[in-house]
């Protein structure tokens, strides 16, 4: 007992440092929640947000000392290949991120907390811009797109003949229009607004079939 209180006591910095990295995750977490983002929001997505920075600072902690360990674990690690489809560039980022404050917390908490608040503040500033374009504008700041990682509500309108200016509008993502035989695409994350545009075209005489996905 006394070797595992003396234990505990002399690891007491690598205890708050794990600590901080969780915390910081939550926060991050949180943060990415409310910029719209509810990919994160998933038990697998949520559960690589925390572990990703407590293996890599334990990872970088072991190695740092230890040039044959490093060099070992560079030709470990490149025999592993990940596999797991990444929906969007932003994604993609979040896990480097994550990846990033590990190294950053084994060297010095100061650029962990710089990172995790430095990249909170940009999310927070791009969603305070799409909030302020919802309201004032009627219309999204960023065109929208399916590799977003966000759920959208979708509509696919096949019709016969010219198409008219309801298929011109900010939920317009595509366009194939083949010898008279036009098929228009629209998403948006307000399913209301893509019901809309579904009732709208149910009543077009040139509607030839409808595809909705709420």
């Amino acid at each position: 007992m006394d070797f595992l209180i003396k234990t505990l006591i002399a690891q007491q910095e690598v205890f708050a440092t794990l600590a901080l990295l969780v915390s910081s995750s939550l926060f991050l977490h949180k943060i990415l929640s409310l910029a719209g983002q509810k990919w994160v929001e998933t038990f697998a997505h949520t559960a690589t947000l925390l572990l990703l920075p407590v293996v890599t600072y334990v990872l970088t902690t072991l190695i740092s000392g230890d040039i044959a360990l490093s060099l070992g674990m560079v030709g470990a690690l490149s025999i592993v290949r990940f596999r797991n489809p990444v929906r969007s560039p932003f994604e993609l980022t979040v896990y480097f991120v994550s990846i990033t404050s590990g190294v950053a917390a084994s060297v010095d908490w100061k650029w962990l907390i710089l990172l995790v608040f430095s990249v909170s503040f940009i999310c927070l500033i791009l969603a305070f811009l799409e909030y302020t374009s919802k309201t004032f504008r009627g219309r999204s700041h960023f065109s929208t797109s399916f590799s977003e990682g966000t759920h959208l509500s979708t509509l696919e309108v096949h019709f016969v003949g010219d198409g008219d200016s309801l298929g011109f509008n900010d939920f317009l993502i595509s366009i194939d229009d083949i010898d008279g035989q036009a098929t228009y695409v629209f998403a948006s994350q307000d399913k209301n607004k893509i019901i809309n545009i579904y009732t709208a075209y149910k009543s077009n005489p040139h509607t030839k079939r409808l595809q909705l996905h709420l």
